[in-house]
């Protein structure tokens, strides 16, 4: 088989296995990502993600996570929602997941495709390949730029002129010798919006993210309180942040089959946060069965529920607050008093005399003393 009937067999059985976006760069196509990325470790742009920060030269370097890669297929899935999410921002009694988890999670929808696609690379060369999905040291969006699929844009994230700013990401790295696509120019052009619309002014510059300011880390990677700062900018956003990625005028020049798309759940679409605010641990796991949300765990999750009830200003809320003081984890028994104290200040300094003698941990012990602003009612 020639190398261009292989290529070939290659890109059709990946549109057949759902990926909407195909390209190969060679292993060592970015040797920029050394210097960019020790910019960022020194920066501190990483927060508490201290896995960013172990092993720099293997995350920097495909050839130095696997001594024997020569090349690097890309794959793109698009998972453009069928709704602009930006809308349930606005229902404040509601919470808004990320787009991505409103169904299973991208790493089992990707892997077991990207397996296939690896062993019939495999099988028509006999060449080594490792599969990644987000789960190793390796710098997808750059290489994926490298190998044509589309350019990072000022929020970083990888935009494609046929899909735009919504794709999930899969690497094929081999030891075969393949022909490379070109890279794809950056065509930001003097657009701002990404930047414009984020709501912690998380971007110091175009292309560049301090995630200790942004929300889909604070409410995902983040392990503590939310910072104060950030929970009244945090809306009703329980789970990530889509504003920057939905704002991409490049999304509406998408051109994905529907199939290759993951349908949202119903019941994740615009779920209650009073239904949620009731969740215990038991059935947070049986809602968000299969779902990237199971990940974070029970405690982290109504932080978020409890940080976005505290904002929506409805009363209605406050007996399932309330509830939540006696949570055995603090980082839920601290937003909790937030929550409160934003929805309900006259009761909130009753129990705080009740509950402050007893309570323990010096962070809720600080929520409990801190000033807070009311929470305008709806």
């Amino acid at each position: 088989m020639t190398t261009s009937a292989l290529i070939s067999e290659l890109r059709t059985r990946s549109r057949a296995l759902g990926f909407d976006a195909f390209g190969i760069a060679p292993a060592d196509a970015r040797p920029d990502l050394a210097g960019r990325l020790a910019i960022a470790l020194e920066r501190d742009w990483h927060g508490d993600m201290e896995w960013l920060a172990e092993s720099p030269d293997r995350r920097a370097a495909p050839r130095a996570l696997w001594s024997a890669a020569r090349s690097v297929i890309m794959l793109g899935m698009n998972y453009g929602p069928d709704e602009d999410p930006l809308p349930l921002l606005a229902r404040t009694d509601r919470a808004n997941l990320s787009v991505y988890a409103r169904n299973r999670d991208y790493h089992e929808v990707i892997k077991g495709r990207l397996k296939e696609l690896a062993g019939l690379l495999r099988r028509r060369t006999g060449a080594e390949v490792k599969v990644f999905v987000d789960t190793a040291p390796l710098m997808e969006k750059p290489l994926a730029e490298a190998a044509g699929l589309g350019w990072q844009g000022k929020h970083t994230v990888l935009v494609s002129r046929e899909l735009g700013s919504w794709l999930f990401l899969g690497a094929i790295l081999t030891s075969a010798e393949l022909p490379a696509d070109g890279p794809h120019p950056q065509s930001c052009g003097t657009c701002t919006r990404c930047l414009d619309i984020c709501p912690t002014a998380a971007f110091p510059a175009p292309f560049q993210l301090d995630a200790r300011r942004c929300l889909s880390y604070l409410n995902i990677e983040h392990k503590g309180p939310i910072p104060h700062e950030f929970r009244a900018a945090m809306g009703n956003r329980v789970y990530g942040c889509d504003d920057c990625l939905a704002v991409c005028p490049w999304n509406k020049f998408a051109s994905a089959t529907r199939e290759a798309r993951l349908q949202a759940r119903e019941d994740l679409r615009a779920p209650a946060l009073a239904d949620l605010l009731a969740l215990d641990e038991a059935a947070f796991r049986a809602l968000f069965v299969g779902s990237p949300v199971k990940r974070i765990g029970h405690a982290r999750f109504l932080r978020n529920v409890l940080i976005a009830a505290g904002n929506s200003g409805d009363l209605d809320l406050v007996d399932a607050v309330e509830a939540r003081l006696i949570d055995l984890s603090p980082l839920v028994r601290g937003a909790a008093v937030w929550a409160l104290r934003r929805l309900d200040p006259n009761r909130s300094e009753a129990l705080r005399l009740a509950f402050m003698p007893a309570e323990r941990d010096m962070s809720v012990q600080a929520e409990w003393n801190a000033v807070v602003q009311p929470a305008r009612a709806n």
